[in-house]
């Protein structure tokens, strides 16, 4: 597996893969109003180029052999002025899913992390997500728990999972 740096260029390669593991993931935590509202708000052109200028840093996974996309993470450093980075997305498709491709991503996260004098990792992740176990296998501990009005009469209920690096 290759890991490329994702520019502009990329959106329609992030945003397949995101809506491909969104359906997977969340057909049964959200209505299908609330997932097409949130992908559009999080995934168009626009909003994709508005974070990568905002300091997020996408990347994607890539199989050499086959040449297709197999997931991707977006982070950004320095998160809240605090030596933390946070991962706003990871997504790794359904059928890559137990290759070990989620801990490729988070230990790139890491390594990057390091090298930008960062110690921890946070992220949030939606308290009904069935991904709890590989963040907790990951070395994520829960650090607590946030709700996020996000308009539109939706709300993020996410745990907030950290790890301590280096």
């Amino acid at each position: 597996m290759q890991i490329l740096k994702a520019t502009i260029d990329d959106c329609a390669t992030i945003r397949r893969i995101a809506s491909t593991t969104w359906a997977d993931t969340y057909r049964e935590i959200l209505s299908p109003e609330q997932s097409e509202y949130m992908l559009n708000m999080m995934y168009s052109d626009h909003s994709l180029a508005q974070q990568m200028e905002n300091g997020h840093h996408f990347v994607l996974a890539i199989d050499e052999q086959s040449g297709e996309y197999r997931g991707l993470v977006s982070y950004e450093f320095g998160y809240h002025g605090e030596n933390k980075v946070k991962i706003h997305k990871l997504y790794v498709l359904p059928e890559s899913h137990g290759s070990g491709l989620g801990k490729l991503l988070v230990d790139y996260v890491a390594e990057q992390a390091l090298a930008h004098g960062c110690n921890t990792i946070t992220l949030n992740m939606n308290r009904f997500n069935h991904s709890h176990g590989f963040y907790t296998h990951m070395g994520f501990v829960i650090a607590g728990e946030e709700d996020i009005d996000i308009g539109n009469g939706y709300l993020m209920e996410d745990y907030i999972f950290e790890k301590t690096i280096g």
